[in-house]
């Protein structure tokens, strides 16, 4: 049905070639994965098969005639037999579902009688009964690649090929598309298919084809995915500054142990008299002391006490202070307030007041 020999293909303005003597045959009624990282030739491959492209070495032979010899003229016809479906879907948006279908059979020239009979089974095959007449903006994701595959089987082709086909749909949507691949193959239509959905190949357990830079590395019966490593992961969306803030709150939290582990500490040592804080020196501005005659003792202990005027000739903004005997408890004096306010007062017995000027 397909067979590659000693297949070389390199395009214009590139060194190394897309595809490197490649080797390889398919049989009718196969589903073939045909598998590896971007760029390694799945879709070269699938190009070649549909005469999109011609081998810049060795042969590809489709349905029995080798594609190089096929002229301009005849491509059309040679691929009536073989269905395509892709990614994006190229489906018409300005036609509807049964018009996108249609088209195919209306380009080679089918009757309209074929085509008012086969386009409501290739709907009906792909699960879009009673929805002909919407257009492709109408319908989802899914449900326009159904109709691109049912655009691709109406004419009941022999191969098809599908070029990431579950590429832009989502994983519930995807499923449905494979098993609908799979029935379209259980009916005896070759599939290849290039795909990145590595659990699909390992769930169907279908032969598979492994491309490496352009070179087979792998062609399985029953086989797997295989090597994962390049394929895309998700992960979280890094947020600037996460990594800073995270290891603020770290040092801090850091912090608040070590404090909390030193108040313990403290709180399990036996007490200690603590040394009242040094209070910072207070200077007092000089206050001139007048002499006069200290009063007498009657006079002092007299529960009024006023200040004696200064003597004439004295500035007259200077207040004077009393000079009060030792022997006199002036805790009983209420008119020395403002002397001990000045700290002039009389303390301990060991203080001692200096000088005034």
């Amino acid at each position: 049905m397909i067979r590659f020999e000693n297949v070389s293909k390199r395009y214009r303005g590139t060194n190394k070639p897309a595809l490197s003597e490649v080797e390889f045959d398919v049989q009718r009624g196969e589903f073939v994965f045909l598998v590896g990282a971007s760029g390694s030739g799945k879709s070269s491959c699938l190009r070649l098969i549909l005469r999109e492209d011609t081998p810049s070495e060795g042969r590809v032979v489709v349905l029995g005639r080798d594609v190089r010899t096929l002229t301009t003229r005849k491509v059309p016809y040679f691929r009536r037999h073989i269905g395509s479906v892709f990614q994006d879907f190229r489906l018409l948006p300005g036609k509807t579902v049964f018009q996108n279908v249609a088209f195919t059979l209306q380009v080679i020239g089918s009757s309209r009688a074929f085509v008012q009979q086969s386009v409501p089974e290739a709907l009906a095959l792909v699960g879009l009964e009673g929805k002909e007449k919407r257009l492709p903006h109408e319908l989802s994701g899914g449900e326009q690649q159904r109709v691109a595959i049912a655009r691709a089987i109406v004419n009941r082709p022999q191969i098809l090929l599908a070029d990431e086909p579950t590429g832009n749909l989502d994983p519930a949507t995807s499923i449905d598309i494979m098993q609908l691949l799979a029935r379209i193959n259980a009916g005896g239509t070759t599939v290849v298919m290039a795909t990145h959905e590595a659990a699909f190949v390992d769930q169907m357990q279908r032969r598979v084809i492994e491309l490496r830079g352009g070179v087979i590395v792998r062609d399985e019966r029953h086989g797997g995915y295989g090597d994962t490593s390049q394929l895309p992961t998700l992960a979280p969306e890094t947020v600037k500054g996460a990594a800073a803030t995270a290891a603020l709150t770290a040092v801090l939290e850091l912090q608040k142990q070590i404090a909390s582990h030193e108040l313990a500490a403290e709180d399990a040592l036996p007490e200690r008299a603590v040394p009242p804080a040094p209070q910072p020196e207070t200077v007092l501005p000089a206050v001139p002391v007048v002499a006069e005659p200290v009063a007498s003792v009657s006079e002092a202990s007299s529960p009024v006490h006023s200040t004696p005027t200064p003597p004439s000739g004295s500035d007259t903004g200077t207040r004077s202070v009393p000079i009060v005997p030792t022997e006199v408890d002036l805790g009983a004096i209420e008119g020395l307030g403002a002397a001990d306010r000045l700290g002039l007062g009389r303390g301990d017995d060991d203080d001692e007041v200096g000088p005034t000027v």
